[in-house]
């Protein structure tokens, strides 16, 4: 019965606005301090603000009957049920690994400090949020991708002109064979020619 006095007492003054514990300025609590804190804190406010005549106003004719076994079941009730609290925070804590998640979470907030620049928050505006984030990594996008369409465009002129050489070369091939080929021609009637010359009868 002490106990849960006592226990009223620091619920009530954790409920008069007063901090669990008193912090300096300059100090930071980790977050599975600052957790466990605020399960201490619910737990007293379990059995803070007449906690004790709610529960006998819902058992009033027990209560009047044996008003000390009315006190015993609550105070082992409350005992009970913050034991039960407890045990599901801490399996929780367990399953998701929240210590070594918050103390992460602490460092990564600490290593933020030595940054001058103010961190990134969400302005509320969705659309604006995520211009702000894809525009950069588009736009840096769109620069290699310009990049690469001038090597491309410069490679595909390079080629153009090989090619226009390689046409000019077969042009002044064929013009060449067209010569020789003209010129045999010539040959070949001039020898026709003398050929019926020396074969005519005199």
């Amino acid at each position: 019965m002490a106990e849960v006095s006592q226990a009223n007492e620091a619920a009530e003054k954790g409920a008069e606005g007063s901090a669990p514990e008193a912090v300096p300025g300059d100090t930071t609590i980790s977050r599975v301090k600052l957790l466990d804190t605020i399960v201490d804190t619910f737990l007293q406010k379990l059995v803070a603000d007449r906690s004790y005549e709610r529960f006998t106003t819902c058992y009033k004719p027990f209560h009047q009957l044996n008003p000390e076994m009315t006190r015993w079941i609550y105070d082992k009730f409350v005992a009970q049920l913050q034991t039960s609290i407890r045990e599901e925070i801490s399996d929780i804590k367990e399953e998701g690994n929240l210590e070594a998640v918050l103390n992460s979470l602490d460092k990564i907030i600490e290593e933020g400090k030595d940054h001058g620049e103010p961190a990134w928050r969400p302005s509320g505006v969705p659309e604006k949020d995520l211009c702000s984030v894809m525009a950069p990594y588009f736009l840096k996008q769109q620069e290699t991708l310009c990049r690469q369409v001038r090597k491309q465009e410069a490679k595909n002129q390079e080629l153009a002109a090989a090619v226009l050489a390689g046409r000019r070369q077969v042009e002044e091939l064929q013009r060449q064979v067209q010569a020789l080929q003209r010129t045999w021609q010539a040959l070949h009637r001039e020898q026709k020619e003398l050929l019926s010359v020396l074969s005519a009868p005199e």
